[in-house]
């Protein structure tokens, strides 16, 4: 498999080596990880040196009660969800665990089949010639999900609300800005417009998008009334 070729940028893998982003951003960021070396090796750099840096830090003293503040809120508060976290340097072997790998596959229990491969359960319609499975992976005004085109399949041009991170898992697509094969991520936000067309053999991908999508043009604004991505 070839590496990738498309990557997050530092502040992503800044983002991501502090805890800084929310859940469903730092699997899409996490996924890409286990298909790229290179990134892998930047975010433990950064981890590296955000350490030393803690490390240098004088301890700040303890205000009275905090212990047992501390202790009630563990009582009383639901933990926050843990960050997606990086896959260890060498992935397994199986085509299926490189498919979908940790810690992708861990959100997909229950979905994968005794081969490792994904069921035709759960899937709904987006448009035509594309399907979707949303995961449990997202607070509100965040959307992950795995999504499945079939070959030449555009996706109506649009920008975004937010930020939107797309991993390419099997197959690839285009847009305005590149081609993206497996590994490849794509990163959108509200200064981009563009719109993806699957290869011809199709696509599969991980997406993560914050704040939503607007379609733009014309049809899209009155589409954007009824529609939602």
């Amino acid at each position: 498999m070839n590496r990738p070729t498309h990557h997050p940028g530092d502040m992503l893998l800044i983002d991501y080596a502090g805890g800084g982003l929310c859940e469903g951003a730092a699997l899409a960021v996490a996924t890409h990880m286990a298909f790229c070396p290179a990134c892998r090796h930047a975010v433990a750099e950064m981890e590296a040196v955000g350490g030393a840096l803690l490390d240098e830090l004088e301890p700040a003293p303890l205000s009275p009660g905090c212990l047992e503040m501390m202790m009630a809120r563990l009582d009383h508060e639901r933990p926050a969800p843990c960050r997606a976290g990086a896959v260890a340097s060498k992935p397994a072997a199986k085509t299926d665990c490189l498919r979908y790998p940790e810690p992708l596959r861990g959100y997909l229990r229950g979905r994968l089949d005794r081969d490792g491969r994904l069921t035709e359960e759960g899937w709904r319609f987006l448009q035509p010639g594309m399907r979707c499975i949303d995961l449990p992976a997202g607070a509100n005004g965040t959307t992950t999900r795995l999504i499945r085109m079939k070959g030449g399949v555009a996706v109506p041009r649009h920008t975004h609300g937010d930020i939107e991170l797309t991993v390419v898992l099997e197959g690839g697509f285009s847009d305005e800005f590149g081609a993206f094969q497996p590994g490849d991520i794509a990163v959108g936000d509200p200064s981009l417009e563009h719109r993806p067309v699957s290869d011809p053999e199709g696509c599969l991908c991980l997406a993560t998008t914050v704040g939503g999508l607007k379609l733009t043009g014309p049809v899209g604004r009155f589409l954007n009334r009824f529609i939602n991505f």
